[in-house]
């Protein structure tokens, strides 16, 4: 029985460890093959408000950034399987939390709200200024361990840059909505159509 809280333990460390070292070290370098979270994951989720659309799809079989993410999973999973023998709690509690960090980390994609409501620090990593802090997805352990956790969520600095955002919001709309200089209004155009001749 002590496999299972020693395999959660284990899978926060390797969530911490995989995503500081792999997913952003190594991610960095547009050659490598986890490039796809940096590169494409991350920058999705700054423009869409942390949505990633490739997580709102069914699964299909295209090799994007979350199909290399269940790739990466299952790949990790096989390599500890072999254990099962031995330590069936402990690899148990590792294929437990590669499904829970899978589903945890899928559904903060889809619903924003909810993972700034039950996984602050993942929605901190995504939308927070420091996007090298916050690597733990599924618990912050590894992260106050660490020193990594930084908080962002109902935060002076998240309530500014809202504030900052709907302004831009507003301007963009109020430039958008604003007729061209030049042109007369729709109304006028139409009512000079129609009026007689004199």
């Amino acid at each position: 029985m002590i496999g299972i809280p020693l395999g959660l333990i284990f899978a926060n460390a390797v969530e911490w460890f995989a995503h500081k070292h792999a997913l952003h070290g190594r991610g960095r370098r547009r050659e490598s093959f986890f490039s796809f979270h940096f590169h494409d994951h991350h920058q999705a989720a700054r423009r869409n408000g942390m949505i990633d659309p490739r997580y709102q799809a069914g699964v299909g079989l295209s090799w994007d950034p979350r199909t290399k993410e269940i790739a990466s999973i299952v790949v990790l999973e096989l390599f500890f399987l072999p254990l099962a023998p031995v330590a069936p709690f402990f690899v148990g509690t590792l294929v437990y939390s590669a499904f829970d960090y899978y589903r945890k980390h899928q559904r903060s994609h889809q619903d924003p709200a909810w993972a700034r409501e039950h996984l602050p620090w993942h929605y901190d990593h995504h939308m927070g200024p420091n996007q090298d802090s916050n690597w733990c997805v599924t618990r912050p352990w590894f992260d106050h361990l660490m020193g990594t956790r930084e908080p962002y969520a109902g935060t002076e600095r998240e309530a500014r840059d809202l504030l900052r955002s709907r302004e831009r919001e507003l301007a963009r709309s109020a430039r958008e909505s604003a007729p061209v200089a030049g042109t007369a209004p729709a109304t006028a155009t139409a009512t000079a159509a129609v009026a007689p001749a004199a």
